[in-house]
């Protein structure tokens, strides 16, 4: 199967879709499997990772904000996280950070958060879901943002098999929550004056759904201790974003979302 070092963000996706759409009452997944159509539909619709981590990026680009070098999670961190849930929730982190590198053509940047994702992968014996000739095909399609777009949403469609057979959905939501709260942190601190920047408070204010999904699909597995305390460390946010009107946010309340950002992502990388 196709895949690339993101499979597990990619993977994490699927897990949503399978919350979302095939879970049984208890949290279950379900086993029978759904067309990549369907797939694709429910993922713009629900997910926030695949494929919008590279349109929020993308979004940051098009209104011509620079990259920021060391504004992502440092490769070198890698080796700190040992229990199962830091490894899932960076992998998450390192997807993201990936997915905004590739978007701003960052080649040595994208090489260095694979290699860490593979590591973490490897880390939570989810091997099976790499693609052996993966570096290849990165060196091959290093300065064709558009193929390596195209790998990674290959690898959702072809991880939502595995993880389906191996019923590894709590795992899978700490990757798409990572993900999340790293694409949040990267829009809200890619500026100084975020609040004055129109384009940038956009991207932020479109984040209030997205959360509400993901809040909501994590209920499901609330019974996990993990996931619970992930609940908890993401309602501040939550709470913020349920005041924010349509179309309209204050100083203040991206102020505090970005604050509320910092301290739940700190205790993620950290």
């Amino acid at each position: 199967m196709r895949k690339i070092s993101t499979a597990a963000l990619a993977m994490a996706g699927c897990a949503m879709m399978m919350s979302g759409c095939q879970c049984s009452d208890n949290g279950s997944t379900g086993s029978a499997a759904i067309d990549r159509q369907s797939i694709e539909t429910n993922v713009r619709e629900f997910v926030y990772p695949l494929p919008t981590a590279f349109e929020v990026t993308e979004m940051l680009n098009r209104i011509e904000a620079a990259y920021i070098q060391g504004i992502c999670n440092d490769p070198q961190n890698i080796d700190q996280y040992l229990t199962e849930s830091q490894k899932a929730l960076n992998l998450g982190v390192y997807s993201a950070d990936m997915s905004y590198a590739s978007t701003y053509n960052q080649h040595q940047s994208v090489v260095d958060f694979m290699n860490v994702s593979r590591k973490l992968i490897d880390g939570l014996d989810m091997t099976a879901a790499i693609d052996p000739e993966l570096p290849e095909k990165v060196e091959r399609f290093e300065n064709n943002k558009d193929e390596l777009i195209k790998l990674i949403s290959e690898s959702f469609y072809d991880s939502y098999d595995y993880l389906n057979k191996n019923d590894r959905g709590p795992i899978s939501m700490l990757v798409v929550a990572g993900s999340w709260i790293e694409g949040l942190y990267i829009t809200t601190h890619i500026s100084d004056d975020t609040f004055n920047n129109k384009e940038m408070v956009k991207i932020v204010m479109s984040q209030k759904e997205p959360l509400t999904k993901l809040m909501e699909l994590l209920g499901r597995y609330a019974h996990v201790d993990y996931i619970e305390s992930l609940q908890a460390e993401l309602q501040p946010i939550f709470d913020i974003y349920s005041q924010v009107d349509e179309g309209s946010i204050t100083e203040n309340q991206l102020e505090s979302i970005k604050k509320c950002i910092d301290a739940v992502r700190s205790k993620i990388i950290e």
